[in-house]
């Protein structure tokens, strides 16, 4: 009977035990969440806090709750008085982020008015990376031959899946993937830490969703931004995106029409951008020359935007063939199925102009 009794009170013990085990960890595990950063991307925007003299620590902490800055307020006093900082935490201005956990943000809390000024930027949809290097040597961050140089050097390898699939006879690799974006970023900032801001940026709007819809399509992603790279390119009015992104694929899976037929690909091999190509520019020997060449060309020819991307991925049901652009100060061009009809439009085009 005594050996049955305290085999039951071990029983007990052990299942209080593992329970007790079980809450200490679930209770550390949701603490850990609650100490951690509000956002897990290193882009975060960057925001300034104005801390009013004689604060609380209950003051600071409900200001950094509305801007965004922290998960939970009381966690934050409880943290603050643990670690000996609620009394030393200063009045001012402070750039801060929400990618900072609480030690960090306490950290810089305690540092007086700690404001480094940024420097805010945008790349618009269509620059290619050269374009890009002369806008940050612009913005008075670095000189283009730095972060040109900074790219050829950035390694594909353990950072983002999609570097990994581009080929290697591309004329840039990060080519197509520094998003088009506006940034706010340190004055120091380095020109590989721009380029990794910039690229998670990519990895954050090609979601999972734009995956899969890839892989439906039988594309890869360096293909979807490729194609984007033209669409993006060769279209000056958003609502046509889709129609031309279809002409491109239509002719993709067309026997009888296989070149794209870009003048876009053609100027990113000439590096300049000329209103009227001639015969002679057309005939310029290159894997991205898409009147010379069949396919899409080797890699993306410029950053395409988000809207770029999902007309690729889901361009318009329309069976067009030709497009070409009216001249007439619209921004917008002829769509044909035939060369009979793509021929008609190229004169009206040019007596548009």
């Amino acid at each position: 009977m005594l050996l049955k009794r305290l085999k039951a009170s071990l029983l007990i013990f052990c299942l209080l035990s593992a329970g007790l085990f079980i809450l200490s960890f679930l209770a550390l595990h949701r603490l850990n969440s609650l100490i951690a950063p509000v956002s897990t991307t290193m882009d975060s925007q960057v925001i300034e806090v104005n801390i009013p003299l004689r604060s609380s620590t209950a003051q600071i902490a409900a200001i950094l709750k509305d801007e965004g800055l922290i998960k939970n307020e009381m966690v934050f006093r409880l943290y603050s008085r643990y670690k000996g900082y609620d009394q030393k935490l200063q009045a001012g201005r402070h750039l801060l982020s929400p990618d900072m956990g609480l030690e960090e943000l306490l950290t810089n809390l305690q540092q007086g008015v700690v404001y480094k000024e940024g420097i805010r930027f945008t790349i618009p949809e269509g620059f290619n990376l050269k374009q890009i290097a002369a806008r940050l040597e612009n913005e008075g961050l670095f000189e283009q031959e730095a972060f040109l140089q900074a790219c050829l050097d950035y390694p594909r390898e353990n950072t983002f899946d999609f570097l990994n699939k581009v080929p290697s006879d591309v004329y840039y690799t990060l080519e197509g993937y520094l998003f088009p974006d506006t940034f706010e970023v340190r004055r120091d900032i380095t020109p590989k830490e721009t380029i990794e801001i910039m690229l998670r940026r990519f990895d954050n709007v090609f979601t999972e969703n734009f995956r899969n819809r890839a892989e439906e399509l039988g594309l890869s992603i360096h293909e979807v931004v490729t194609l984007a790279s033209i669409v993006e390119k060769e279209s000056r009015v958003g609502d046509e995106r889709p129609i031309i992104a279809a002409v491109f694929h239509n002719r993709l899976r067309s026997p009888s029409m296989p070149l794209l037929q870009s003048c876009a690909t053609v100027q990113y091999v000439l590096g300049e951008v000329k209103p009227v190509l001639t015969y002679q520019d057309l005939e310029v020997d290159s894997s991205y020359n898409t009147y010379l060449y069949p396919n899409l060309p080797p890699g993306p020819i410029a950053s395409p935007g988000r809207e770029a991307l999902e007309a690729v991925l889901y361009p318009a049901d329309v069976n067009y063939l030709y497009f070409v652009y009216k001249e007439d100060g619209s921004g917008t061009h002829y769509f044909s199925t035939t060369l009979q009809e793509h021929n008609h439009y190229k004169n009206l085009a040019q007596r548009n102009r």
